[in-house]
């Protein structure tokens, strides 16, 4: 019998708002990598999309002995496919473009790394708030 118990356990969940339009981000894909020690090497173990109400729920238990985290989001794919009804609602919110000197992709930030130390039996929920020209995450519940 394995002495992991759901309890010992340590998770990872996540979520995306765009807070240019106030809504979930739908669709981004993410990596989620493990590595123990910070000169350790990180190896991916897991990979999932936002659903409709930008959660990743499906994130695979760490193993044991994870320190540390990356989330890797791929959000250049998410700001192509909006970039037209993000544009026009940005604009209605405010008198500036929403992709202005984004470069030819239409992303500035064309991925996103989030990287954090953990500790065994821990859930970390890292919420990522996404807009065209910033981003900012924080340590939920």
């Amino acid at each position: 019998m394995s002495s992991d118990t759901a309890a010992d356990q340590t998770s990872v969940s996540t979520h995306i708002l765009d807070t240019s339009v106030g809504r979930p981000a739908e669709g981004v894909a993410l990596t989620l990598s493990v590595r123990s020690g910070s000169d350790g090497a990180w190896a991916a173990h897991g990979a999932s999309k936002t659903d409709a109400d930008g959660r990743c729920k499906d994130l695979p238990a760490l193993p044991a002995g994870t320190t540390h985290v990356r989330l890797d989001f791929e959000t250049e794919a998410y700001f192509v496919s909006n970039q037209q009804s993000t544009t026009k609602q940005a604009e209605a919110q405010q008198d500036a473009p929403a992709n202005r000197d984004s470069g030819a992709t239409g992303a500035f930030f064309p991925e996103v790394a989030i990287t954090f130390a953990v500790e065994p039996g821990e859930h970390y929920h890292v919420p990522l708030l996404l807009n065209p020209f910033g981003y900012s995450v924080y340590r939920g519940s």
